[in-house]
């Protein structure tokens, strides 16, 4: 057997996903091994990260796997919810589970049940209190948007924004530079996703366009993202590279106190998260 367990149980019983459990048999057959799953999933028949009752969703699938391996609900906590649509090549996810089940041990058995649109790319035992969401220094995304005519074909706007007219590189770039260091980004967030008391701030450490075939990639790092931020960024980028915007618009975008300025949200499709940062003491074994 292998129990998953929320991170937060503080009374009654636990619960985990859907189903209670009374809490002396829960505590007495308590996981000894903690592991981080390295995701890569297509977002596009996903309804995002997050286990929803009447939809399919990313968790929900890696738990309903768990649970056959194991024999009983096992919880699957993400490093950040990523929203339908969008793509991943390297989610990662905490799990709790009986120290039978090694790193590699659990990822092919993972991979044997789980659907083509998920896999785990890799396993890594790590220190017993991690937790897939708090402890993480920094995620990665990337954003795909095709520029050439081929960026119609069936085969490649699932996963690329294509744009028909010329792109400025040099306002592309130059709005990219202006977003790195801490800011207060509620001008690029969607309006009620953070509480009320959240500061909006978030540190970049890297945010650069660069040549890919085909068209252009954005590629950002931060500490932290807020919902739709990497994608209203790139809207606004992108109007600002066709000449829809002013380039001065982005610096006062960074020092607004809402989003009704902002630009449409570029389409989900073409985004995915590429990494998440953690500190190498909480790793027990890295393949």
């Amino acid at each position: 057997m292998c129990p998953g367990r929320t991170h937060a149980v503080n009374r009654g019983a636990p619960r985990v996903g859907l189903i209670a459990f009374p809490a002396t048999a829960y505590l007495a057959s308590m996981p000894d091994r903690t592991l981080q799953l390295v995701l890569h999933y297509d977002g596009a028949r996903f309804a995002g990260w997050q286990r929803q009752r009447d939809a399919r969703t990313v968790q929900g699938e890696l738990e309903a796997v768990l649970a056959r391996l194991c024999g009983a609900p096992v919880a699957v906590l993400g490093a950040g919810r990523t929203d339908a649509g969008v793509h991943a090549r390297g989610q990662a996810a905490g799990v709790r589970v009986d120290g039978k089940w090694t790193a590699e041990r659990l990822r092919r058995a993972m991979n044997a049940l789980l659907p083509d649109d998920v896999w785990v790319a890799a396993a890594h035992e790590m220190q017993p209190a991690f937790h897939a969401r708090f402890d993480a220094t920094a995620r990665r995304y990337a954003y795909h948007v095709g520029t050439d005519d081929a960026a119609h074909s069936p085969f490649r706007r699932s996963h690329e924004w294509a744009v028909d007219r010329p792109l400025d590189r040099a306002l592309l770039d130059a709005a990219a530079a202006l977003l790195l260091g801490e800011h207060t980004f509620r001008g690029f967030a969607v309006k009620g996703t953070a509480p009320p008391d959240d500061h909006h701030r978030c540190i970049v450490h890297e945010a650069r366009w660069r040549e890919r075939e085909g068209g252009l990639a954005f590629e950002v790092e931060a500490n932290r993202f807020l919902h739709h931020m990497v994608r209203f960024l790139v809207g606004t980028m992108i109007d600002i590279g066709l000449g829809k915007r002013p380039p001065e618009d982005l610096p006062r975008l960074l020092a607004a106190g809402d989003n009704s300025e902002v630009s449409p949200p570029a389409p989900a499709r073409a985004l995915f998260l590429d990494a998440v940062r953690y500190p190498a003491h909480l790793y027990l074994t890295r393949a």
